[in-house]
């Protein structure tokens, strides 16, 4: 089932149709394995009938602003976990990628998942768009500071270097670039920039989305919402000069995974 969900995902930039067919199997598996139970298949058909009367009824064009504000709540609910039913499963389980790390645990998340294909019902353009090219040297920049940051949060005291390889690395990978990354991807850097964008400055709307994408992270505390702002803002600007969705998940997945190989995960564990 979940890489039924994974390939839905994979599909829908590609193919739209193709990918909301493959999401309807796994949704279906969903239900059989009690990972989905009634309310969320309600929540889904709910959302799926807004987006049918939005893509394909005419006269409802007068509405489409309050369509495409229910339709985002409706991906925001489903980020932050807020939508009942959706059994997400628990990969591991307050894991120590090692002694000085703070606990992880992963999920499989299904409802976040969702994200990407609701919004692509508000923002056609939201995995390709007019982009700004820029040189290959201000690319190298731009890959250069994902450890850089790194690297500040550990002067900062948030993170120690360490290496890693840890048997979960694929299930890892799996979760973080399809039910994690391109979830935030296309939430804060897909609709969130692309929109700003079109009524403030670029920069403006780069800096905006950047402090949303950190103050989601508000539970790890300030630090991890300084950090998460940082990142952010690369993540921005990968979707910016590049105006692929997929290059600022590969920007987002990069540091993650570079975080889990190389430095304490999922932060610096401060033993009394």
């Amino acid at each position: 089932m979940w890489d039924f969900l994974a390939l839905a995902l994979l599909l829908l930039r590609f193919s739209k149709k193709c990918g909301y067919i493959v999401l309807a199997v796994a949704i279906m598996m969903g239900c059989s394995v009690g990972v989905l139970d009634w309310t969320a298949l309600v929540w889904i058909v709910a959302t799926g009938v807004i987006l049918l009367i939005r893509t394909y009824v005419k006269p409802y064009r007068s509405w489409r602003h309050l369509t495409e504000a229910v339709l985002v709540a409706d991906a925001v609910a489903l980020m932050l976990h807020l939508v009942h039913g959706f059994k997400n499963l628990r990969v591991l389980d307050g894991v120590y990628v090692s002694p000085d790390s703070l606990p992880f645990t992963m999920y499989y998340n299904f409802d976040k998942a969702l994200v990407p294909f609701i919004l692509l019902g508000c923002v056609s353009t939201l995995f390709y768009t007019k982009h700004h090219k820029h040189v290959s040297w201000q690319w190298g920049l731009l890959v250069a500071a994902v450890p850089g940051l790194l690297m500040l949060a550990t002067l900062a005291g948030g993170l120690r270097v360490e290496f890693h390889a840890p048997v979960w690395l694929l299930d890892f990978t799996l979760a973080n670039i399809f039910f994690v990354s391109l979830a935030e991807e296309a939430l804060f850097r897909g609709y969130l920039q692309q929109r700003l964008a079109r009524a403030v400055n670029p920069a403006a709307a780069l800096v905006i989305s950047a402090l949303s994408f950190g103050v989601m992270h508000y539970h790890g505390g300030l630090m991890m919402v300084l950090f998460a702002s940082l990142a952010g803002l690369i993540y921005g600007i990968a979707w910016m000069w590049s105006g692929r969705l997929w290059v600022a998940v590969l920007f987002h997945f990069g540091l993650n995974l570079t975080q889990l190989l190389f430095f304490t995960y999922p932060a610096l564990r401060h033993l009394p």
